[in-house]
């Protein structure tokens, strides 16, 4: 059945599925990421107070760094931080995707809840695939402070491409729908990989990983970090598509009723 409701039922959809999803990942963020971050930091104070880093300062400059530089908020705190940060991203996340599905729905056939699966897809491709295989994420210990404006606008860049990747590989594939369905397929994925591919050459590099730090810490942060990224947008999907079949469910007697009063 196509996706029905109006506009405000699919909002009220979209921003609860986001906030179930949003505390997921806050979980696997506890669990997963969460130590990590507690290692980069551990590892980057040891750095702060050894001997060799403190050569060449003035002992101004060294209780400056050491006072300067404490957390404004406390990491029992931020670890909290997280799960809101979290709810707030799945609830806009989940905001956009039900906003995409009001108007797609038009131009589709696809039943209510592939339909919102399908455009969960393509949100964490665009959204987290796309940037991640670019620019993966760092741990705090990573990373010249003064470059994150920077290394910020970059990350949102990445976003840009890859949502107009994945348009360029659903305009493919809408474009030629008289095709075999596999031959649509292969086209909207060539699409797809080839805008992607483009971007990823015209985006300049950044490696900001020094030499010193741990290599497995480092892919074991970013692995924590896509899974944590992977959780929200799975669980938008799969929250948005079974509050959608709820809702069919529950309004399907209702015209049934409808209908034989009639």
């Amino acid at each position: 059945m196509p996706l029905s409701g109006s506009f405000g039922a699919l909002l009220l959809r979209g921003l609860l599925a986001g906030l179930i999803a949003g505390l997921l990942a806050g979980v696997v963020g506890n669990f997963v990421g969460e130590p990590k971050v507690d290692a980069a930091i551990a590892i980057e104070e040891a750095a702060a107070h050894s001997p060799d880093s403190g050569a060449g300062h003035t002992h101004a400059e060294s209780t400056e760094h050491t006072h300067g530089d404490e957390a404004v908020v406390s990491r029992p705190w931020q670890k909290f931080g997280q799960f809101l940060a979290n709810a707030l991203a799945g609830m806009a996340f989940g905001a956009i995707v039900a906003t995409a599905a009001h108007y797609v729905r038009r131009f589709t056939s696809l039943p209510g809840q592939r339909l919102v699966l399908w455009l969960g897809l393509a949100g964490w491709v665009a959204v987290v695939a796309v940037p991640f295989f670019k620019y993966p994420a760092n741990p705090p210990a990573v990373g010249d402070p003064e470059t994150i404006n920077d290394r910020t606008l970059l990350w949102v860049a990445a976003v840009v491409l890859g949502l107009v990747a994945v348009a360029a590989g659903g305009y493919i594939w809408k474009a030629m729908r008289a095709l075999p369905e596999s031959f649509r397929l292969v086209a909207a994925v060539a699409g797809f990989v080839l805008v992607t591919t483009l971007g990823y050459v015209l985006l300049p590099g950044v490696d900001e990983v020094g030499a010193d730090f741990p290599a497995t810490l480092l892919w074991e942060f970013r692995a924590a970090s896509l899974a944590v990224s992977t959780t929200l947008w799975v669980g938008i999907g799969l929250a948005f598509a079974a509050l959608t079949e709820w809702s069919t469910r529950r309004s399907t007697p209702v015209r049934e009723n409808a209908a034989t009063a009639g």
